[in-house]
């Protein structure tokens, strides 16, 4: 009978607990939140099923496939683009599922439970599909999931299975004999998370939101996909973007710190394969196929048998894809090979912590963000960066340095070298700036960048008496993308008191803002060639019922100016929304809405772009 003594010998697959017909084993959770199984030995009548199908014990008869390593390497991007971006990588498994779904086969793969554990699933339902979708970060309960899809397979059904590496192992060894209507798909898996640490982290946001997780979205791609980002919604309307290493959970999770400790030891890595296909993100795509990378998730295929290969050619006409050679995919995947190191802390005393007080707490002690260490290299970079970025621009150029202390240190001017929070003035910037004006930097923004060497097109700012600009930044967008980038050619008039605020984002050639009363660029906004904004026309006006002579601009967060669009006085253009090229917008724009025309009109709704 199945008795564990060592706990990272169990890997927690649950197919013991399935192949059981005397429902002798049950699971048990332990302090860390880890189940493990536990035999009733009242009920058990020793036939030694629970040992002979346990992929830890038998990982040497389970490890073989066709191939030893595999036959194609492939990097694919869904041809959906609302498929992709709702991925975790590229949307290669919604492909595959999609094929599967065609045929009238069932699709099995995880999904979050009300209180967000997680637990395998499996139905023919393509509209089920939404939730399998996308990574979870912590382990899956498979219990029930070996029994429903024998009976499946033994039905005639097709069945396209997809778990963790050491899930689909425990599935081989359950059904003991391979059937052709079954594919499996495992991922590429760095390592499962403590269910009850999840839980806590959650809590920990939700005291500090003040309201309940209604929706969770690991490497949610509003801000790119590179960027790692963990989007949690409330049911107070309140929104969290745990980026990279600054979101508590995943900077645990990289410094190994609550992993399972079967992953420590993991026996599932390397080649052969057990899978038919392997899936995961093509990290390193950039130096690949710079065609299928738009930092919006690229899928890395490895078909590992023969069925794998033939399965894909159903899948093929939904994916835009190209052979890469299997080298190109270690340096970004060592997980694929490799498993992780244990974390460097007192891990019993961890837990013992964390049932005693809060994520917040152990997060403090254990791997606090201010201890996160950063290589030196990556310090010398942070360091040198913007000195380097002024000598490329600058060069010997005593005019340019002399004018960017001259703006950044004037008595109405509020900045702050240190933090980088200044205005890099161009060589072919142009300012007036009366006495009386205020600047005031919340971030930093380049005033007239010229990627063209020897170009002399100049970027103006003009500012009368008593009037103000604002740069700020905000909690979208002010993870390590830099400061706000207004390109050449742009002018720039803020009069009769006006005040211009902008958020973090970049606008190219030609921009056109006239102020005078107020007008407010959110953050994320990008702003196409040769737009114009205006909250004033000046001394003239056509004398009707409906002329606004000036009126406040608002363009909100995430918006999108196209190339030669004008926004009129008086206008909101709403989060989220994108004024398509050469429209005049003379009426407010709703959230997430596509514009388009002269007057714009809404000719989309509900919207999403990156």
């Amino acid at each position: 009978m199945i008795n564990i003594t060592d706990k990272s010998k169990c890997c927690g697959c649950c197919a013991c607990v399935d192949v059981c017909s005397h429902k002798a084993i049950t699971l048990k959770t332990d302090i860390e939140g880890f189940w493990y199984p536990e035999v009733n030995a009242n009920q058990c009548i020793e036939c030694g099923l629970c040992v002979k199908i346990c992929p830890e014990l038998n990982i040497d008869q389970l490890k073989k496939n066709d191939y030893h390593t595999p036959a194609k390497t492939i990097a694919a991007i869904h041809k959906r683009m609302d498929v992709r971006w709702d991925s975790t990588s590229g949307g290669a498994f919604s492909a595959l599922a999609d094929a599967m779904y065609e045929q009238g086969g069932y699709v099995s793969g995880a999904i979050y439970n009300d209180n967000f554990s997680v637990r395998n699933y499996i139905s023919n339902n393509p509209k089920d599909l939404v939730k399998l979708r996308s990574s979870k970060y912590l382990q899956s309960k498979a219990e029930g999931l070996y029994t429903e899809i024998r009976t499946l397979l033994r039905n005639g059904e097709r069945v396209l299975a997809c778990g963790t590496p050491c899930q689909m192992a425990a599935l081989r060894s359950f059904l003991r004999k391979d059937y052709e209507n079954l594919i499996i798909v495992d991922f590429i898996c760095r390592g499962v998370n403590s269910p009850k640490v999840y839980r806590k982290y959650l809590d920990s946001l939700e005291r500090k939101h003040g309201g309940k997780v209604v929706y969770v979205k690991a490497k949610n791609k509003e801000l790119g996909w590179r960027n790692l980002t963990r989007k949690v919604v409330f049911d107070n309307g309140a929104v969290y973007y745990g980026v990279s290493m600054e979101d508590d959970f995943r900077r645990g999770y990289h410094t190994n710190v609550y992993c399972r400790p079967s992953c420590y030891t993991c026996q599932y890595k390397g080649f052969p394969r057990m899978s038919d296909i392997t899936i995961a993100d093509y990290w390193g795509i950039e130096k690949v196929d710079s065609n299928l990378d738009n930092n919006i998730g690229t899928s890395m295929i490895l078909l590992n048998s023969k069925k794998g290969e033939d399965f894909f050619e159903l899948v093929k006409d939904k994916l835009e894809y190209r052979e890469t050679s299997f080298q190109s995919i270690l340096p970004g995947n060592p997980a694929l090979v490799s498993p992780l190191s244990p974390g460097k802390i007192d891990r019993e005393q961890f837990f013992i912590d964390l049932d005693k007080g809060t994520f917040e707490e152990v997060t403090e002690k254990y791997f606090p963000y201010n201890a996160y260490k950063q290589s030196i290299k990556q310090r010398i970079i942070k360091i040198i960066k913007p000195y380097y970025f002024l000598f490329s621009k600058f060069r010997f150029s005593i005019s340019s340095y002399y004018k960017l202390i001259r703006l950044n240190t004037r008595t109405n001017t509020k900045s702050s070298f240190k933090e980088g929070n200044v205005i890099y003035t161009m060589p072919s910037a142009v300012f007036d700036v009366h006495p009386s004006a205020k600047i005031d930097l919340g971030m930093p923004i380049v005033f007239g960048n010229n990627p063209v060497r020897g170009m002399k097109l100049p970027t103006c700012l003009r500012m009368t008496a008593n009037t103000t600009f604002r740069t700020h930044n905000g909690p979208l967008t002010r993870y390590g993308v830099g400061p706000y980038n207004l390109c050449y050619g742009a002018y720039i008039e803020i009069v009769n008191g006006g005040t211009l605020t902008i958020g973090q984002g970049a606008s190219n050639v030609n921009l056109s803002i006239m102020c005078a009363k107020e007008i407010t660029i959110g953050n994320g906004v990008r702003i196409g060639r040769n737009v114009s904004i205006r909250d004033y026309n000046g001394a003239h006006v056509i004398v009707n019922d409906s002329y606004v002579n000036h009126a406040p601009v608002h363009i909100e967060d995430h918006v999108w100016l196209c190339s030669g669009c004008t926004i009129m006085p008086g206008v909101t253009i709403g989060e989220g929304s994108v004024v398509a090229t050469n429209a005049v917008v003379t009426k407010s724009v709703p959230p997430r809405s596509l514009v388009a025309g002269v007057p714009a009109k809404v000719i989309k709704k509900n919207i999403e772009w990156y």
